[in-house]
């Protein structure tokens, strides 16, 4: 019996398109379901009556939730092709720590680039910012990928993140490449892997997006 597989999501997310990277890795197929979230669908309200949010993976009629949960549970059901987890222990709890840093940090701190319209805040976030692309950066080193030679999970986890770089930049008046060229590097790189390249939105159109929102906000 084939799998029945479907993704609820918002295609400017970066936490939907964690979920879409990882089934890409594995070569499955699924179901994909726009949400609306300012219309929620009593689809995600009942796969997801904690938090209401997305993305949501539903297996077989089962309800999975947050980003990261989902792509280990992907590499764990489907572990036969293109692991995203390492087996050592040791460096499975230390790829789990630096995707745990990815959604402490990034995003929140992403938010204040974007959203803020105290000037304050907004500088306090694009140093914060910039600095915890730095660290990420470090912990990269010289390896093509945070798994080492093989791209895995904390590469899942950050990637996403790459399409709003030109938003986040455009913003906060800033260049990630110029602080941070290994990390574009690197970018480049996951981006020449289909399951990456064909599962991120268009920088540009994140950049509308994000204008449209803000105009929406009283923001522009």
């Amino acid at each position: 019996m084939a799998d029945d597989i479907v993704l609820l999501s918002g295609w400017p997310s970066m936490f939907g398109m964690r979920v879409r990277v990882a089934l890409a890795e594995k070569g499955l197929k699924y179901e994909y379901r726009e949400e609306d979230l300012r219309n929620k669908s009593p689809l995600l309200l009942n796969m997801n009556p904690v938090h209401k949010k997305i993305p949501v993976l539903i297996h077989n009629g089962k309800p999975i939730s947050e980003s990261m949960i989902i792509v280990e549970y992907i590499d764990g059901v489907w572990n036969h092709k293109s692991p995203l987890l390492p087996t050592d222990p040791y460096q499975r709890a230390q790829a789990r720590f630096w995707a745990d840093y990815v959604d402490k940090k990034l995003f929140d701190i992403g938010k204040k680039i974007i959203w803020s319209t105290k000037g304050e805040e907004h500088e306090t976030g694009k140093k914060e910012f910039i600095e915890c692309l730095k660290l990420l950066e470090r912990e990269l080193g010289d390896n093509p990928y945070f798994g080492g030679e093989n791209f895995g999970f904390v590469d899942v986890s950050l990637v996403t993140f790459s399409c709003w770089f030109h938003t986040y930049e455009s913003y906060g008046n800033f260049s990630i490449e110029t602080e941070c060229p290994k990390l574009i590097a690197w970018t480049k790189r996951c981006l020449e892997k289909d399951s990456v390249s064909s599962s991120l939105a268009d920088p540009h159109k994140i950049h509308d997006y994000a204008s449209g929102v803000r105009k929406r906000l009283g923001i522009e």
